[in-house]
């Protein structure tokens, strides 16, 4: 994505019931805008997000499995139907606890990958972050202020 989302409605339907059977995928973003980004996880089991610590702030939805929490130094088992969120700065881990896939969607805000972002394995996605080449789009990390004189914020 080259440019800002267009200013209408991105619809994800069915989003606590669906997903478990619609993505195999490690990481993909959904959709990013000016100011966050919708992101599908699944992890498989035994796997884990890996330990990390963000510039940006997040929120996790977990929409099927158990894992194991662990933010900010305090744990916590977490299911589906659970909220978890990691304010920025704070360090975080994930762990797929339970017997079959971990899936989740998150929203970070801003945009923490780059709005094309499909990464098959946790492995990949290191390799790619590590490399700089999961970059946010640029537009996503401007403040309010830049978006207003480029015309992208009311």
């Amino acid at each position: 994505m080259a440019s800002p989302p267009e200013k209408k409605m991105a619809y994800f339907p069915n989003m606590t019931t669906s997903l478990p059977g619609s993505s195999g995928e490690f990481r993909k973003v959904l959709w990013t805008g000016l100011y966050s980004q919708v992101v599908l996880m699944t992890i498989p089991v035994g796997g884990d997000i890996g330990e990390e610590v963000h510039t940006v702030d997040q929120a996790l939805t977990f929409t099927s499995g158990l894992a194991k929490a662990t933010v900010g130094g305090e744990d916590r088992d977490v299911k589906a139907g659970d909220l978890v969120v990691v304010p920025a700065g704070t360090k975080h881990q994930f762990v797929n606890s339970g017997p079959t896939p971990l899936i989740l969607y998150t929203i970070y805000s801003p945009a923490e990958h780059n709005a094309s972002t499909v990464h098959h394995s946790k492995e990949q996605g290191d390799k790619l972050e590590d490399e700089g080449k999961d970059e946010p789009p640029e537009w996503s990390q401007r403040s309010k202020a830049e978006n207003k004189e480029k015309g992208e914020h009311p």
